[in-house]
């Protein structure tokens, strides 16, 4: 790593890699519960709306959001798991069905249930990267029940130099004040954490709520939180059209959502579309014939193309970057998901949990507040909208800089896990280890700031 210091019914048949995925689901609140910049309710709402805004309705509208209406607090274990006193994998999935009918919850984050070792991962990849010459101060996007940031806070309480963490500060950006009363009363245990620990109850996309610049070299974590960030849909009518924007608006007969198509003209689709580099721009040699190629099984097979583009992470990115230029950061999500049914690149899977069974939704239209939306994370496309927003908002109109203001690295969970974590710690009797064998579909980003960045 010297880099650095310079349950769904259609997933049964991919149970070997995923039979977990939506056991480890959260109900979590995230940064974009509240605020819609078009008031709209998939209930009430008449005018056409982006696909993100009525994503967003869909699932944060506070009246009939999925988050608002169906998901109670975060589940919360009181004792850590003890991997290593059972026989295997038989015997951890009787044990997650016993605890789950013990606490009444649908969902346990990955971070809860393999605490602390998890989170010690993260403080780990921290510790070892961090500038240790300046105070450490670490925020955490969407904190959950505050099992991470205690977890962390102990790992640099035992582990750290002693000046660490005396001095270090640990924010929680959260919207919900029902989390941040759970992670004040989670962090609470140690009363030295409590002087080092603090709850911002706003929406982490809102570049108000962050105030003023700050320049200081400083962390941010984000586990499962881009699955569940708005996104848009663009739509071609074949391989070689011009892409499209999708709105919805209901039809008054049926009162169903149907979609319409408008010609790029939001600002934050549009550079979304640039950053992926959708429509060809580079005229090399290569590219002409890749076009040429397109345009001709075009006119034999012509097909339409649908697209899904993570517009919510560009926006949550563009903030973070504006306020926190020198960040580091780590996140982690779902790099695919298996057996979706919605179609386009970048699809969400749509799934709603009744009677404890759970159906997948064929469009994504039929969620209305009643199920899950959540996203795989394109991590390559992760990694160009973070290098985008960290050149800032006018770089595309300025003269080019070749220096690159981010290195970044993108491992498999079990990869990180392996790097920075125990992983013995997490392995049965026989051998199994869910840490490392069930997050296949799951990936780490790390992305730091490099040494050419201009001074402010």
């Amino acid at each position: 790593m010297a880099w650095l210091t310079g349950e769904s019914s259609s997933m049964a048949n991919a149970r070997s890699l995923n039979h977990l995925i939506y056991l480890y689901r959260k109900a979590k609140v995230l940064p974009f519960k509240h605020q819609c910049p078009a008031p709209f309710s998939t209930e009430t709402g008449e005018k056409p709306v982006l696909v993100r805004d009525f994503i967003r309705s869909a699932l944060y509208d506070p009246n009939y959001g999925y988050f608002s209406t169906r998901s109670g607090s975060v589940g919360f274990l009181p004792k850590s798991i003890k991997f290593n006193q059972l026989e295997g994998r038989s015997a951890y999935m009787q044990y997650l069905s016993d605890i789950y009918k013990e606490n009444d919850i649908a969902w346990f984050t990955p971070v809860e249930l393999f605490k602390p070792w998890y989170a010690h991962a993260i403080a780990e990849a921290i510790l070892r990267t961090a500038n240790l010459s300046v105070p450490l101060k670490i925020y955490e996007i969407g904190g959950g029940s505050g099992t991470c940031a205690k977890c962390i806070m102990d790992y640099m309480m035992l582990n750290a130099p002693a000046k660490v963490y005396s001095n270090m500060s640990y924010i929680s950006v959260e919207i919900s004040p029902a989390l941040a009363r759970k992670q004040l009363e989670t962090i609470s245990e140690v009363s030295s954490q409590s002087q080092r620990f603090g709850v911002e109850c706003r929406d982490a996309a809102d570049k108000i709520g962050w105030g003023k610049v700050d320049h200081q070299p400083c962390w941010v974590i984000m586990l499962e939180v881009l699955d569940n960030l708005p996104h848009d849909l663009i739509y071609a009518e074949n391989q070689t059209s011009h892409w499209l924007e999708v709105w919805l608006e209901k039809q008054h007969e049926n009162s169903s959502m149907v979609e319409s198509y408008r010609p790029l003209q939001d600002p934050l689709i549009a550079r979304c579309v640039d950053i992926i580099n959708m429509d060809i721009k580079d005229r090399s040699l290569g590219a002409k014939a890749i076009s040429a190629a397109k345009s001709v099984w075009s006119k034999i097979l012509p097909r339409p193309r649908r697209a899904w583009i993570p517009t919510g992470c560009l926006k949550l990115f563009d903030v973070l970057h504006w306020a926190l230029p020198n960040m580091s950061l780590i996140a982690s999500d779902f790099s695919y998901l298996p057996d979706v049914k919605i179609t386009g690149d970048r699809a969400p899977l749509v799934s709603t949990k009744r009677d404890g069974r759970s159906t997948d939704y064929n469009n994504y239209t039929d969620a209305r507040g009643d199920a899950d939306i959540f996203f795989p994370t394109d991590f390559w496309l992760l990694e160009r909208i973070d290098h985008d927003c960290a050149d800032g908002p006018n770089h595309h109109t300025t003269p080019s800089r070749k220096m690159k203001k981010r290195r970044t690295i993108i491992l498999d969970t079990a990869a990180f896990m392996e790097e920075f974590g125990l992983p013995s710690k997490t392995r049965t009797k026989d051998g199994y280890n869910p840490l490392l064998e069930d997050f296949r579909n799951t990936k780490f980003y790390l992305s730091v700031p490099t040494h050419n960045r201009p001074k402010p």
